[in-house]
């Protein structure tokens, strides 16, 4: 229960994922962020330079194996079997990196709608979707959040599906969905509510919805801090009259919140794990930052107190990376539900000790930690939004303590 240790299979390809990263990868991506915008003023259309590097670097990483990573306990030929544990070291170095997710095909919100998909769908479902999702030939977003009530309790969404004859008829508003803005997101699983008058858990289900049906209207982005997240984009969405056919229901009528519930535990470690290396990339920013610059004759790391300041940073970094890969290990042993109090902790924890060290390599850099100079200003917008997503820190704590409080419950 206590092996928190990488295995003999992964150890070489957590080499190779490294230098993919180093070597291929982190010299392109500058040149890809400096393209947004200049398809014709466009900043939600990718320039064929934008593409030709997308396409260039999955090439490259289909052709060593460096791909679809993160499906554990599939028969998926074109998605090999991984636990949660291995899947956790892998995923840290792709968190320090914006484009190494998705050359990888390891992106949110790609893998936890593929995830579904393997374990709901149909096989017309998985023929149509799952495959071009896992051949990295499209993307796709989850639909959940709603403007109107608080979707961190998913009882409470209001979208409506009838059936109509042979069809769904879909009506609501939906705002934040990451992904969205992609021209290359196809499919968006939406939850909805099927059954109203059922039993609070049962109301729920999931439709899979086109991004192309009509009535599906994106009304645009919804900024985070003053930013759209161009060309990925979290959504504004209104559902009018959207008709789809009655089969692209997942699982079956009034299962949507027991989906929601395999689906998010997975998703919600996988962004623990790519934080740590958000933490990783900031603390490395930190550390280089207090050796090079020079104030009152020291290396600022010797001022101020900042080796206190390097030093909590560290000391939080490796507790947290603990704790998840604990989570993960307790995920491979006992199941997603179970390890549900480990789940809601690293939720909870990660993004809160990341955010932690961001801003202290901020203090380091001085006015520079905040302008378009570093990383530093996007890394902590973004890790942000963690505290959210997924579920609020809130939400995980009252799991915890539930669950800590009913050991001591008669």
């Amino acid at each position: 229960m206590n092996n928190l240790e990488l295995s003999d299979k992964y150890k070489p390809i957590l080499k190779q994922v490294k230098e993919f990263i180093a070597n291929e990868i982190d010299p392109l991506t500058p040149e890809f962020y400096s393209e947004v915008g200049l398809a014709g003023g466009d900043r939600w259309k990718y320039t064929d330079r934008m593409l030709e590097i997308l396409a260039s670097l999955k090439t490259k990483a289909k052709a060593v194996g460096l791909w679809n990573f993160f499906l554990p306990d599939t028969d998926n030929p074109n998605a090999p079997t991984i636990s949660n544990l291995d899947y956790a070291y892998l995923a840290e170095p792709m968190g320090a990196s914006p484009l190494a997710p998705e050359i990888f095909n390891c992106a949110a919100p790609d893998t936890g709608n593929m995830e579904v998909l393997e374990r709901y769908g149909t096989a017309e479902h998985k023929k149509k979707w799952l495959e071009p999702l896992l051949n990295g030939e499209i993307r796709s977003c989850f639909g959940m959040t709603e403007p109107g009530v608080a979707s961190s309790d998913a009882t409470n969404i209001e979208t409506s599906a009838v059936l109509d004859g042979d069809e769904w008829v879909i009506n609501g508003e939906k705002f934040y969905i990451s992904g969205a803005g992609d021209p290359r997101c196809k499919i968006m699983i939406c939850m909805v509510v099927t059954s109203p008058d059922a039993e609070k858990h049962m109301r729920q289900s999931q439709i899979l919805v086109p991004m192309d049906a009509p009535g599906v209207n994106i009304v645009g982005p919804m900024k985070v801090f003053g930013s759209d997240a161009a060309p990925h984009g979290h959504m504004h969405i209104l559902l009018e009259n959207v008709r789809v056919p009655k089969e692209n229901i997942l699982l079956g009528e009034g299962r949507g919140f027991e989906i929601s519930q395999g689906r998010l535990g997975p998703g919600r470690i996988h962004h623990c794990m790519r934080s740590i290396g958000v933490a990783e990339k900031a603390m490395e920013l930190m550390c280089k930052r207090g050796l090079d610059r020079v104030a009152f004759r020291k290396p600022i790391a010797k001022l101020g107190g900042n080796f206190n300041v390097i030093a909590d940073s560290r000391i939080e970094i490796d507790s947290a990376r603990l704790l998840t890969l604990k989570a993960a290990r307790m995920m491979d042993l006992v199941g997603n539900k179970e390890a549900r109090s480990y789940i809601s902790a690293i939720k909870v924890l990660v993004p809160n000790i990341t955010l932690n060290v961001i801003d202290r390599a901020i203090q380091m850099y001085g006015a520079a930690g905040v302008s378009h100079w570093t990383p530093l200003a996007s890394m902590w917008t973004n890790s942000r939004t963690l505290r959210l997503a997924d579920g609020p820190d809130e939400v995980h704590r009252m799991v915890v303590a539930r669950i800590e409080l009913a050991k001591y419950q008669s």
